[in-house]
């Protein structure tokens, strides 16, 4: 099994951490989005990541359908998955972490590919990914358990470590996340599990034309 892309990508990054916790070994091949475009382009017309190539050599693209194969594949041993109708809210605030990290993107895109940026569209960005994390601070903190979820992680946990970091590194200062403490320690405690700790990448911007 393949896992295309490098592991400063919060979608790459978390579906390795499903991987190394649902004991699947796979191999890592850290492709750059604009450095390896069209060596992505083999995986995926897209060239985009994560790809996951399955031992069958389907190739299997966007996260979310990727944890979905995964889950499906370990069967009862999918740790991370929930029975409905918890599952709605898992999937409701991994969708919330996963356009963040869209939005942060954006952002970041934006900044290193033009000259000028569009005052309108990072603006615009900038309230996107704010107001969604301020969101999420609030359902985090709401929550007493130790997890989202109650007592063990959940792929919204996973992405919500994942996209902290991206967000933190990737546009660092951007976001005053002194009053965000809720989703800094939720970051925190999965950064501190082996399984995150092995799949860390600091973050680097590789543009087109770079290897």
């Amino acid at each position: 099994m393949l896992l295309i892309g490098q592991y400063d990508s919060p979608f790459v990054r978390r579906v390795a951490v499903t991987l190394n916790l649902y004991g699947v070994p796979y191999e890592n091949v850290p492709l750059s989005t604009f450095g390896d475009a069209e060596a992505i382009a083999t995986y995926n017309p897209l060239r985009r990541v994560p790809v996951l190539v399955m031992d069958d050599g389907v190739a299997l693209t966007d996260s979310m359908v990727i944890l979905e194969a995964l889950d499906r594949m370990v069967s009862s041993a999918a740790s991370l998955d929930r029975p409905w109708p918890e599952r709605r809210e898992m999937l409701r605030l991994a969708a919330l972490t996963a356009g963040v990290a869209d939005k942060g993107v954006s952002l970041l895109y934006e900044r290193a590919f033009r000259e000028t940026a569009l005052d309108m569209w990072v603006a615009r960005c900038r309230s996107q990914v704010g107001d969604t994390l301020a969101v999420l601070e609030r359902e985090r903190a709401a929550r007493t358990t130790p997890w989202l979820f109650g007592e063990s992680l959940s792929h919204a946990d996973v992405i919500l470590a994942t996209v902290y970091r991206f967000i933190t590194e990737a546009l660092e200062g951007a976001f005053d996340m002194a009053g965000h403490g809720a989703l800094t320690a939720h970051a925190d405690a999965c950064e501190a599990m082996p399984a995150f700790a092995s799949v860390y990448k600091p973050y680097t911007l590789t543009r087109p034309g770079e290897g």
